[in-house]
């Protein structure tokens, strides 16, 4: 047994405790589940069989996995063989794959039979990968992975040190080309500690559904870190997170916590309002990923009877950092510091901010990133000693409350004053024709920077919709701010995660 090794504490330790025969992961729609003991079996199989393809501790393995009882089998049994898993963002294309894997120098794939044919023409010539493993869909091991566990010997978990970098996460990408973020063993611990025992108040009786996939950092803390710290079971869904689809899940599964991005809120929002659909049954709401809307908020509330717990976190720091609290949720801001975590607002100067000044968010906390791999220039700009950049640029209220004001890379001046594109969507969204919306800075004629707003309506386009639009926003927020220009699309760029990437609306503003 190793006490370094993460799966000795999140996998292991409930067989040694009693709970070995409570189930840890179900998937929706298959029958499929699996219980703590299982799981530690399993996954002693899969470093046995690791080890046996002669991978070596700190090889990386990348794993193209959807949300299923497989995902928590490999990603622990390579902590166990002290093999570095690296979960993938399952909705990318062949080349972002390709550069992925080549980056990483990932020695060996697990992939899903379902995703196999979107990284095969990027396998033949890749020149670091040693091993290919197909995971087919049904209740039994088949074909590539049966092949690859048959006869190999488990393998207890891997004698490793807590600040040993045990897994990756490559970054969503809002900003341009992912990142490889390395975390350590003790992150997951750490992010499980403060985030999952002060704020979630996760229980062991408790049942969870993340709408976010484990390949996300917000994902694998809510499906697997937090439920599995405390002995909780898990809901796996695989599908694409649809309105529809999570209501179908909510009302099969009756899961008591759900995990959800402000995107898909505000899309079940509107879904309940419009269909009169009964709402689910739940003790506790999350939210991250972006800023949730303060009208998505409290809408939603109002038809659940539930509060959203809205708050930040990042890859770099693997979860939530600053949030609001059970019982002391005030929509529009992002709370307070997670129990656990320091924060500072500091300007272009790393001069500390007064309230109610614009300043980037610095974080200090057990959970952060070692580095970003191969990017020392980057690691050096975003890691400086305990403190962690986040790009995200906010305000402090003098009650301590931290209002979210946008990416650095997304703020710009008008007229000399510092505008917040996320304070202009949340009023553009407060219209009651507007689902969605992105703000970036457009050029003028005069060459100066101003608004330029890209809305997705409800349904069809109002009459005079632009000038309602334009003084609607005038009266919530300022005369200033409004969006000199309204470009209504279909949809928004985002991530798989559901982050807009507006570094491409710019582009086309």
């Amino acid at each position: 047994m190793s006490d370094g090794n993460a799966a000795s504490y999140f996998v292991d330790r409930h067989v040694r405790e009693g709970r070995g025969d409570k189930v840890v992961f179900r998937e929706f729609g298959t029958g499929r589940s699996i219980t703590y003991g299982s799981l530690a079996q399993s996954s002693d199989l899969i470093a046995g069989a690791l080890a046996r393809a002669g991978i070596r501790p700190e090889e990386r393995v990348a794993m193209l996995v959807l949300d299923q009882i497989e995902f928590p089998q490999i990603f622990w049994g390579a902590l166990k063989r002290g093999a570095v898993p690296i979960p993938l963002n399952t909705l990318l294309a062949a080349p972002v794959y390709d550069a992925i894997l080549r980056d990483s120098r990932a020695v060996a794939l697990f992939v899903s039979a379902a995703l196999y044919h979107e990284v095969k023409p990027v396998l033949a010539d890749n020149p670091y990968l040693r091993q290919v493993i197909v995971i087919e869909d049904s209740a039994v091991p088949s074909g590539d992975l049966a092949a690859f566990l048959d006869g190999a010997e488990p393998q207890k978990a891997f004698d490793a040190n807590h600040d040993e970098v045990a897994f990756w996460l490559y970054s969503s990408g809002s900003t341009g080309e992912p990142k490889g973020v390395c975390h350590v063993h003790s992150s997951l611990r750490a992010s499980a500690e403060t985030y999952g025992s002060h704020v979630l108040e996760i229980e062991e009786h408790d049942t969870v559904l993340s709408a976010a996939k484990l390949f996300f950092a917000y994902g694998l803390g809510n499906a697997m870190t937090f439920p599995m710290a405390v002995g909780a079971t898990v809901v796996l869904f695989n599908g694409r997170p649809t309105p529809d689809a999570m209501f179908d899940v909510l009302d099969a599964e009756q899961p008591s916590i759900f995990c959800c991005v402000p995107t898909l809120y505000a899309g079940m929002v509107a879904h309940m309002e419009q269909n009169k659909i009964t709402p689910p049954v739940l003790r506790r709401c999350i939210s991250a990923g972006e800023a949730l809307p303060e009208d998505i908020g409290r809408r939603w509330q109002a038809l659940t009877a539930v509060e959203v717990l809205d708050g930040v976190g990042s890859t770099e720091l693997l979860h939530i950092f600053l949030s609001n609290a059970p019982g002391d949720v005030e929509y529009g801001t992002s709370g307070t510091p997670v129990p656990g975590y320091r924060v500072r607002l500091v300007d272009e100067h790393d001069e500390e901010v007064r309230p109610g000044e614009i300043g980037e968010l610095l974080v200090d906390g057990a959970s952060s990133a070692s580095c970003y791999w191969n990017r020392r220039a980057k690691s050096r700009e975003t890691f400086e000693g305990v403190w962690t950049r986040t790009g995200d640029k906010y305000t402090r209220r003098p009650d301590g409350r931290y209002i979210y004001c946008g990416r650095t890379d997304d703020m710009f001046k008008v007229s000399g004053i510092w505008l917040s594109p996320f304070e202009v969507e949340q009023a553009i969204i407060s219209h009651p024709a507007v689902l969605e919306a992105a703000v970036v800075a457009a050029q003028d004629e005069d060459g100066l920077d101003k608004p330029k707003a890209f809305v997705v309506l409800k349904g069809d386009k109002p009459v005079a919709f632009e000038v309602t639009l334009k003084d609607h926003v005038k009266q919530k927020i300022g005369k200033w701010k409004y969006p000199r220009w309204i470009e209504c699309v279909d949809e928004l760029p985002k991530t798989a995660t559901g982050k807009i990437q507006r570094f491409k609306l710019r582009k086309s503003a």
